[in-house]
């Protein structure tokens, strides 16, 4: 299982501390450190079956500063995980990615379910 995060973030570092006290075995990845490319976003999109909305940070500075409140409605999905590719303080954290499971941001109760189950 492959655990997507920004050590600075604090719902990161709650999950994290989840997934260690339900000794999950993950690895560590550092979202800006080593963004997503385009072609893993693409994959986990598909497999996730979320709206590409979600693997967006809504509340993250740069979403703001670039204005892509008003900027996504226009673009495809395509253009959409370009964008995401480009820098991973764009992306939604923490993610989750295993074999049958793409999960975006940290709801305990979702987590609890789709990985324990």
């Amino acid at each position: 299982m492959l655990f997507i995060q920004y050590p600075k973030c604090s719902t990161c570092q709650k999950a994290k501390k989840w997934l260690d006290a339900h000794d999950m075995e993950y690895t560590d990845r550092h979202i800006v450190e080593d963004n997503p490319s385009y072609d893993e976003l693409k994959q986990w999109y598909e497999k996730s079956g979320l709206p590409i909305k979600k693997f967006f940070n809504t509340s993250g500075m740069l979403y703001r500063e670039m204005q892509l409140k008003d900027k996504l409605p226009a673009m495809d999905d395509e253009e959409k995980l370009q964008l995401l590719a480009t820098n991973g303080m764009l992306v939604k954290r923490p993610l989750i990615v295993s074999d049958d499971v793409v999960l975006t941001g940290f709801k305990e109760s979702e987590w609890m379910e789709r990985l324990n189950g």
